[in-house]
């Protein structure tokens, strides 16, 4: 029997800048995804209580994308990308919400291939290829914060990362800081929201200015005469900035500068590239007026899920307290 898990992330800042090259700070949190396997056979057969169905996947598997239910596509990318020289069968259980923005399906992804034979000491391989699997299965052309985070995370610290190079730093949690994940109520999905449109917009903005907006300036912006795509490249640009300055207050313990970075950071997501809601402005604007709070924003990609706040411990009633984890492990059971 071989046992593996894998956490989920909150993204403390720096959405929609990964898939520019930008940079992004997420955090493992202590709520993930295990699965327990017995292997053998030429079938991957999972179940999980969260769904109806099981997810049954041949290792010979051609496309994911036409495996049903729809949960199962994973899988299927998984065996795809891994292609194992054995199945198995096997459960599937997790703490993380779905469609919360905190990971799920990247979780999912790590610790089926973990537990089918992807190499565990080798983060950044894992993660490149759950990420595949997870563009193949869900036609969504994610960048690859979520599985780099939920493979290469350090406990008791944030990832600050590159997403050119490829590089990350492990930024320490201040001690005495809480970070809090609240639900809106609207859940986040991902393939059905306007993500691969946006990603679109920062790519053309790209273009038109001849170069990547992580080497962009501010001032590069008066070349872009659509007003759309002025305002997504400026949030990538100024987003880009604001995580640099909050891995260097958190490593300095200045709490309020972090915190009003991520209100900034917040404000950019619902002006300049419009991913926010009601329900989850409503949500920030009530956590930051919040005693103890230093700052709060939506977290993920948008179109719903959850926000995360900056806290003294105690300060919000509501919600998850998560705590720094580590990444994804592996070992027979």
């Amino acid at each position: 029997m071989i046992t593996a898990f894998a956490p989920g992330r909150v993204n403390l800042i720096g959405d929609h800048t990964d898939y520019s090259g930008g940079l992004v700070f997420p955090m493992a949190i202590d709520r993930g995804t295990t699965v327990v396997l017995d292997p053998g056979g030429t079938i991957l057969e999972l179940r999980s209580d969260l769904f109806a169905d099981d997810a049954v996947v041949p290792i010979e598997i051609a496309d994911p994308s036409t495996v049903s239910p729809p949960w199962a596509r994973y899988v299927a990318g998984v065996v795809a990308a891994v292609r194992p020289a054995v199945g198995g069968r096997g459960a599937v259980m997790t703490t993380l919400p779905i469609g919360a923005g905190l990971s799920s399906s990247a979780a999912l992804e790590l610790a089926v291939a973990l537990a089918i034979g992807a190499p565990a000491d080798e983060p950044l391989a894992l993660a490149q290829l759950c990420q595949g699997a997870e563009q193949r299965a869900s036609g969504v052309p994610c960048g690859i914060m979520d599985q780099l985070a939920g493979a290469a995370s350090v406990a008791g610290c944030g990832l600050l990362l590159d997403c050119t190079t490829l590089h990350w730093d492990a930024v320490a949690i201040p001690a005495g800081v809480e970070v809090v994940v609240v639900q809106s109520g609207e859940a986040r999905a991902l393939a059905t929201s306007a993500y691969a449109e946006r990603r679109a917009s920062v790519e053309e903005a790209a273009r038109r200015l001849g170069r990547p907006l992580r080497d962009a300036s501010l001032a590069d912006l008066d070349a872009i005469d659509d007003a759309a795509l002025r305002h997504r490249a400026r949030h990538v640009i100024t987003e880009n900035a604001r995580v640099r300055a909050f891995a260097a207050a958190l490593a300095a313990g200045d709490l309020p500068s972090a915190g009003a970075l991520m209100l900034a950071s917040h404000a950019s997501l619902r002006d300049d590239f419009e991913v926010s809601t009601p329900a989850l402005d409503a949500l920030v604007a009530r956590l930051a007026a919040t005693g103890g709070v230093w700052g709060a924003r939506l977290t993920g990609a948008g179109f719903g899920g959850c926000a995360v706040a900056l806290a003294e411990p105690g300060a919000v009633g509501a919600g998850w307290v998560v705590r720094p984890s580590a990444g994804a492990w592996v070992k027979p059971s």
